[in-house]
């Protein structure tokens, strides 16, 4: 097993000196200047000179990737052009309200998606069953953006019941820091419930047409024990994948719905480093993203032998 991860580790080498080029290439191939945005509209030629020159950004494309890469190599990931303020302070600063939020959502959706895809099997053909169905597909169909405005305009603004934007620390108390987080992390699990609630359902039917569940019965199993100690089991390793999935793709959520609910997290650094022109945060947040998702789907891989024991590496 630390051969396989040391492995998968050794693999993941070139996919981040990839995304690292993808990254940086693409940043400066988008149109707007950060010295533009630094100077303002009344800059001369010479000022935006003499920031982009400040900036190192009058340097070759080349010159300036390898200075990145550099001090990549020892953990810094350079300096905000607006603030002066380093990229990893900034994402520190940030990261908490991205955690909660991340949490919070993928806690949720376990807890619904799961019970909701077994009740859809356990029924499978019948009115819940179809029910289900239907509310997963409405799941997958409405944007996270506009669940989240529906959301706000219900429950704050028509019944009060929460805060229509902003966080709240835990160290300010549990009471305000919960809910601030009620209304994002429904919206940003509609999807993922939809998509876990399904795959649960058609992963549990699959088994539940197997030689060994019928041999289960015929030996007197009850149906329940049948049901959750021997189909749930073995429909878990495709669960998990799809788990590990959303888990990942948590990260495009995030910016969303941060922006929507005003969430001062990583997300929201992202856009306002994006309208700044600010080339330092969005490489950096960017890269961090790519390395959450390749650990991700590194877990994934070593939960498949805690769920199947066939799967050896």
């Amino acid at each position: 097993m630390l051969l396989y991860i040391a492995r998968r580790l050794i693999t993941t080498i070139p996919v981040v000196i990839m995304v690292a080029i993808v990254i940086f290439a693409l940043l400066r191939l988008t149109p707007g200047d950060p010295a533009a945005v630094i100077a303002g509209d009344d800059a001369s030629p010479a000022q935006l000179a003499a920031i982009r020159a400040q900036m190192g950004l009058d340097q070759p494309i080349t010159t300036q990737f390898f200075d990145w890469a550099g001090k990549l190599l020892h953990g810094d990931l350079g300096t905000s052009l607006l603030s002066g303020t380093a990229v990893t302070t900034l994402i520190a600063d940030r990261m908490g309200p991205t955690i909660a939020l991340a949490i919070s959502t993928m806690s949720f959706t376990l807890l619904i998606a799961i019970p909701i895809g077994l009740i859809a099997a356990w029924r499978h053909g019948r009115a819940t069953d179809r029910l289900v169905m239907i509310l997963s597909v409405l799941g997958f169909s409405i944007p996270t953006f506009v669940v989240g405005y529906l959301l706000i305009y219900l429950f704050s603004l028509q019944l009060g019941w929460f805060p229509v934007q902003g966080y709240k620390d835990l160290s300010q108390g549990f009471y305000a820091f919960s809910m601030r987080l009620v209304l994002p992390t429904i919206a940003l699990s509609t999807v993922y419930v939809a998509l876990i609630a399904r795959i649960t359902r058609s992963s549990v039917i699959e088994v539940m047409n197997e030689d060994f569940i019928r041999t289960a019965r015929a030996k007197g199993v009850k149906e329940s024990a049948v049901f959750l100690r021997h189909a749930l089991r073995n429909a878990a390793v495709p669960i998990v994948t799809i788990v590990g999935i959303g888990a990942a793709a948590l990260i495009g959520g995030v910016v969303v719905t941060e922006s929507v609910f005003n969430i001062p997290g990583l997300g929201r650094l992202v856009v306002e480093a994006v309208q700044a022109r600010d080339y330092p945060i969005i490489q950096g947040v960017i890269l961090l993203f790519s390395l959450t998702y390749i650990v991700i789907n590194l877990v994934i891989d070593v939960l498949y032998t805690v769920f199947d024991p066939r799967i050896t590496y």
